[in-house]
C-alpha cells in the first residue's frame, strides 16, 4: 500500500479508483484458521488436495504465459502469515477472514503475506478478499502468484537498502481499481513473465511516501489486458528508471507504457511530468512493445 498520484482518468473496474498513503509494515499474529510458517523454517507448503494444474513458470528468458491456474483447494487466512525462507502453497486460495476479510481499499489494512527479507512465495492464489495482498519486508521472490480480485493492493515491497531485490516471476493480477504492485522501499524491481488484465497501475514508484528512495523498475515479458490506465510510474526527480521490453498491450493501444512524475515526501499528490520512452527514466523502444 502507498500513496501514489492522482486518480487515474480512465477506470479500470466498476468502483472507483483510490488514493493510497503508506502505513507502517503489520504486525503479525498468530491463527488458527492461516497456516502460518515460523521465522526460520526452509521450506513450508499447504495443503492442496488435487494436483495443481500451472506449473511455476521457467526462470530466465522469454516464457509463454499459461492459462489461469484452477485452485487445488481454499484457505481461509485471519492473521498475516509470516514467511521466512520459501512458503509453497501449492496453488491452494487464500483469502481473507475476520479481521482481513475486507475488500475495500480502505487504508491500513494488513496484508495475508508478509515476507522477511530474502523470503520465497510460490504457488499461491490470492481470493476475494484479499486485504492487502503481499508485503516484503527485503529483498523477496513472488513465484507463480496469482491475485484473482486484487483487494488495497496486490503487493507492495518495502525494502530499505538500495540493493534490495524484489523478483516477481509468472502469476498475474485481476480487477485492481488502483495500483496492482505498489514500490515504497528501495533497490531493483523485476516483472517478468506476468499478466494483468483490468487494472489503474501495473507497478507504481511510491509518488508520495514519507521516505522517499531512488527504484529501479523492469518489465520482461508482460501482458496487460485492458481496460488499463498505466503499465509503470516513477519519479524523475529521484531519479528513478523503468526499463520495458517483450511487453504485450492487449485491447486498447492508449494504455500508457511509462510516466514520469515529480515525486514529493510531503503527501501531496504527485506532479505527472509527462509519458513515453525519454532514454533516461522511462527507457524502451518501439519495438518492446506490441498490440493485439
Amino acid at each position: 500500500m502507498g500513496k501514489g498520484d492522482a486518480t487515474p482518468t480512465k477506470s479500470a473496474t466498476p468502483s472507483a479508483s483510490a488514493t493510497k498513503s503508506p502505513s507502517p509494515s503489520p504486525s503479525v499474529s498468530a491463527s488458527a484458521s492461516a497456516t502460518k510458517s515460523p521465522s526460520a523454517t526452509p521450506s513450508t507448503s499447504a495443503p492442496a488436495t488435487k494436483t495443481p494444474t500451472a506449473a511455476p513458470p521457467a526462470t530466465g528468458g522469454t516464457t509463454t504465459l499459461g492459462a489461469w491456474p484452477t485452485p487445488t483447494g481454499k484457505k481461509a487466512v485471519s492473521a498475516t502469515i509470516a514467511v521466512s525462507g520459501t512458503y509453497d502453497g501449492g496453488l491452494a486460495r487464500f483469502y481473507g477472514s475476520g479481521s482481513l476479510g475486507g475488500d475495500s481499499q480502505s487504508e491500513g489494512q494488513d496484508p495475508l503475506f508478509e515476507l522477511a527479507d530474502g523470503a520465497v512465495l510460490k504457488n499461491v492464489v490470492l481470493g476475494s478478499p484479499a486485504a492487502d495482498g503481499v508485503h516484503c519486508l527485503g529483498s523477496c521472490t513472488l513465484q507463480n502468484v496469482w491475485w484473482e480480485d486484487v483487494g488495497e493492493d496486490a503487493a507492495s515491497f518495502k525494502g530499505k537498502s538500495a540493493s534490495a531485490k524484489y523478483v516477481v516471476d509468472g502469476g498475474g493480477a485481476r480487477k485492481a481499481d488502483d495500483k496492482v504492485l505498489q514500490f515504497n522501499g528501495a533497490g531493483t524491481l523485476t516483472i517478468k513473465n506476468f499478466q494483468v488484465e483490468a487494472f489503474g497501475k501495473l507497478v507504481r514508484s511510491c509518488g508520495n511516501c514519507s521516505t522517499q528512495y531512488q527504484r529501479h523498475i523492469v518489465l520482461s515479458n508482460v501482458k496487460a489486458t485492458a481496460p488499463g490506465n498505466v503499465l509503470v510510474g516513477v519519479n524523475a526527480n529521484f531519479g528513478d528508471t523503468a526499463t520495458l521490453s517483450g511487453v504485450t498491450v492487449v485491447g486498447d493501444k492508449d494504455i500508457t507504457l511509462c510516466e514520469r512524475f515529480k515525486g514529493n515526501d510531503s503527501g501531496d499528490e504527485p506532479t505527472s511530468l509527462g509519458s513515453g520512452a525519454d532514454g533516461t527514466h522511462c527507457k524502451y523502444s518501439e519495438s518492446a512493445v506490441a498490440y493485439k
